[in-house]
């Protein structure tokens, strides 16, 4: 019930809506949000991912991100079955038994050294788009950063469609969340330069940061080749000719 009334409230832009222009009638809020998360970045995240990337061997980095990415197929492979997917559910759940067995719970990747086909990431937004649910508002929240309003509603779904979450004990089961904090530290260690010239180098980060992520979003909605799914290079709110990364705000 309480995801119906979410997904039932999803905005959709009114007749004063700019076509080719980002939906974002939350803007003012999600600016707010954006500068305290610059904020956090600047203070914690960026001095910690960067001092744990250096500190941490590359080796083990790569290690324990494949454990968290292991960890999440089978979330992967509930969301392919609910899209219908059976092809894309029935490679992930190769992929996963492969590496949990010669993969030692996943640290190890044998089944890409196997030939086997990369994981779908499938993600409980992807099945509401899938079941087409309208993509609504842009949202920038702390807690998922930036969304939409079917996206948010699909993260908080995505919470419990893990099935390892009902069969591991406890303290067994926060193993995956305490690797993907890690693959997290890694990524802002790693990545740094790349986020810190959008966060700190362009001229409106709010606008690039969400250019970036609703073209990226609107690639991986993309990926499945079907009619379903929109095409992965067109601009997410219309045709426009402009380079979807430029700095709309930019003179």
């Amino acid at each position: 019930m309480a995801l119906a009334a979410i997904i039932a409230a999803c905005s959709t832009p009114g007749p004063d809506h700019v076509p080719g222009t980002p939906f974002d009638p939350y803007e003012k809020h999600n600016r707010r949000i954006h500068e305290f998360s610059k904020s956090l970045d600047r203070a914690v995240l960026r001095p910690v991912g960067r001092g744990y990337s250096a500190a941490m061997p590359d080796d083990i980095e790569t290690a324990i991100g494949r454990f968290a990415t292991n960890l999440s197929l089978p979330q992967g492979i509930v969301n392919s079955i609910l899209q219908g997917n059976m092809k894309g559910a029935t490679e992930d759940t190769y992929r996963f038994v492969v590496n949990t067995t010669l993969g030692l719970g996943g640290f190890f990747d044998p089944a890409t050294e196997l030939g086997m086909p990369e994981a779908t990431d499938a993600d409980f937004g992807q099945t509401l788009h899938v079941w087409g649910v309208r993509q609504g508002a842009y949202i920038n929240s702390l807690v998922f950063g930036p969304s939409t309003e079917r996206d948010s509603a699909g993260k908080i779904v995505d919470l419990f469609t893990n099935p390892l979450s009902y069969v591991i004990d406890t303290p067994e089961r926060h193993w995956g969340t305490a690797a993907k904090v890690s693959a997290g530290l890694s990524q802002r260690g790693r990545f740094s330069d790349t986020i810190d010239s959008v966060l700190y180098d362009s001229a409106d980060s709010y606008a690039q940061a969400r250019s970036l992520y609703l073209q990226n979003r609107r690639f991986k909605l993309g990926q499945g080749g079907e009619d379903t799914y929109l095409d992965p290079y067109d601009d997410p709110y219309g045709a426009i000719d402009e380079d979807p990364y430029d700095d709309p705000y930019a003179e």
